[in-house]
């Protein structure tokens, strides 16, 4: 097996996971490595700045029609300092995600950088670039500028989806996809590691589970399954463990036999709507380009418009 398919999904011994204090269950220093949460935080923290300390709550809850005498106008409007700084780094974040795409698609970039750290940056700037272009707006949609924003958000959402796509195609360290030889082994070492785990009883019971929860023939996929199935499997994993911790089964063993069997059940799952998934993520690529490039082009004549009519210089 593939040395990066067995430590990029878990390693084959595994110590016991000490349990998480209750008041900080909600936060471990693994979110930080998640360029959507990073993404999120540094987004509340730049809102907070604008809306607080550069006054913009006041000015962004004034109507339009007297907005210019408000206080803020000259700092946060479009063509103030404020509002060309946001204009100005959103489009630059913009445009790095293109470095991720560079990567994959021109053959002598593919061994410069790392492919998933490149992912990582490109859904960190694609969360935080739309994030300060609508601060640049001011929140005041018309004419080309609505075309190019409402066109950004389209891709944004198309974005989110593309990542959940792309997340359910195991891939190793790499970045590289896995084949399907070597999730099929790996599904067998992890049942090899349940059997050495668990009791018989217990072993059964996992096999029952399985066979309820994870499509067992092509006739039991379906796209609503495919949409919600991975929902109602963390439900059932969830309430398999509260039964077995009923049961009085041993607490130590039951932690291990419970992670593995949670691992292979979702990597069973995986494979079964493997073909499906990568259709999908085809599909979304089709959708996803274009709007992206249609998105370039507004925002380029948006720019051109705005230096032809002079209101490039700060301040002005």
């Amino acid at each position: 097996m593939n040395g990066d398919l067995t430590s990029s999904i878990r390693p084959m011994s595994r110590p016991a996971r000490p349990a998480r204090a209750a008041g900080a269950a909600w936060f471990s220093p693994t979110v930080l490595r998640s360029a959507v949460a990073l993404g999120l935080l540094t987004s509340a923290a730049i809102a907070a700045f604008v809306l607080v300390g550069l006054g913009g709550s006041q000015y962004y809850t004034t109507p339009l029609a007297v907005r210019g005498y408000a206080p803020g106008h000259a700092l946060l409007r479009p063509s103030g300092p404020a509002g060309q700084i946001f204009g100005i780094a959103g489009v630059a974040l913009m445009l790095v995600p293109f470095l991720y795409t560079l990567r994959k698609r021109i053959k002598r970039l593919r061994a410069v950088g790392n492919l998933k750290t490149l992912l990582e940056v490109h859904i960190f700037c694609g969360i935080v670039g739309p994030v300060l272009i609508t601060f640049h707006t001011s929140f005041k949609f018309n004419g080309l500028v609505s075309v190019a924003y409402w066109s950004m958000a389209i891709v944004v959402a198309s974005g989110f989806i593309g990542r959940h796509l792309y997340a359910r195609i195991p891939r190793t360290l790499r970045g590289t996809e896995v084949d399907r030889a070597e999730m099929e082994a790996r599904a067998e070492a992890l049942r090899g590691e349940l059997a050495g785990l668990a009791s018989p009883a217990l072993l059964a019971r996992i096999d029952t589970l399985e066979r309820e929860a994870l499509p067992q023939a092509a006739s039991d996929l379906s796209w609503l399954d495919l949409a919600l199935g991975e929902v109602r499997l963390r439900r059932r994993l969830r309430a398999f463990a509260r039964a077995c911790r009923r049961d009085g089964t041993a607490t130590g063993p039951l932690e291990e036999v419970l992670g593995v069997m949670a691992e292979r059940a979702k990597l069973l799952r995986t494979m079964a709507y493997l073909q499906r998934i990568k259709r999908l993520f085809d599909l979304w690529h089709v959708f996803h380009l274009p709007l992206v490039y249609v998105m370039l082009v507004i925002v380029a004549l948006h720019v051109a418009v705005v230096v032809y009519m002079g209101y490039a210089g700060f301040g002005r």
